[in-house]
C-alpha cells in the first residue's frame, strides 16, 4: 500500500465485469425496498463495533444501546441517505461519468465538510456486506454475490480515498487537530 496526500491508497480494485454489475443490481433490489431497516440495521452494527465512529456525529455520540439508536429519528434518516446513495451507485453502475460526479460530491463532502477519516468508508464497507448477507441470505450467501458486492465497496473505498488525496487530506487532517 502507499500513502497518496496522506491517505491509504491501495491498488486499484477489480473492474466490475457486465456480470458483476447485474448480480449487483438484481441482488439490491430486495435491499432497497427494505431501505430502512436494512440502512438502520448497518448504522447500529457500524457504530456498536466502531463506536469511534460516533465523533463524527454528535447526535449519535452519546448513543449506546442499540434500541435507542434503533428509535433514533437522527439514525433513520442518516441510513436513507446512505441506502439512498448507494442507490444512486448501483443505478448508475454503467456510466462512468456519473460515478465519478457522485464520488467526487460524495468523498469531497466527507474530507472537507465532515472530516471523516477515510478508513471509515472501508470498515463500514465490511459492515455492509455483513449485514446485507446476514438479513438477505437468499440474495447473498452464493459466492459470486459476495464477490460482485466485495468489488463495487473496494471501489468505493478507493475512489474515496482517491478524491481525498486529491483534496489533500492530510492537510485537512492535521489543521482540525
Amino acid at each position: 500500500m502507499e500513502r497518496d496526500g496522506g491517505v491509504e491508497r491501495t491498488q486499484s480494485p477489480e473492474t466490475l465485469t457486465e456480470d458483476d454489475v447485474c448480480v449487483i443490481q438484481d441482488t439490491w433490489r430486495p435491499v432497497y425496498e427494505n431501505r430502512e431497516n436494512a440502512g438502520v440495521a448497518v448504522l447500529i452494527r457500524f457504530f456498536s463495533n466502531f463506536p469511534s465512529a460516533k465523533q463524527y456525529f454528535d447526535q449519535f455520540r452519546d448513543m449506546q444501546d442499540p434500541e435507542e439508536m434503533k428509535q433514533s429519528i437522527q439514525l433513520k434518516k442518516h441510513a436513507l441517505r446512505i441506502m439512498t446513495a448507494l442507490n444512486t451507485l448501483v443505478e448508475n453502475l454503467r456510466d462512468g461519468d456519473k460515478l465519478n460526479s457522485i464520488f467526487q460530491q460524495m468523498g469531497k463532502s466527507h474530507a472537507l465538510k465532515h472530516k471523516v477519516d477515510p478508513v471509515y468508508f472501508k470498515i463500514l464497507a465490511g459492515v455492509i456486506l455483513e449485514v446485507l448477507l446476514e438479513a438477505f441470505p437468499q440474495c447473498f450467501s452464493p459466492a459470486s454475490v459476495q464477490s460482485a458486492w466485495s468489488k463495487l465497496l473496494g471501489v468505493l473505498y478507493w475512489q474515496m480515498n482517491k478524491v481525498y488525496a486529491e483534496v489533500g487530506w492530510e492537510s485537512i487532517k492535521n489543521s482540525a487537530k
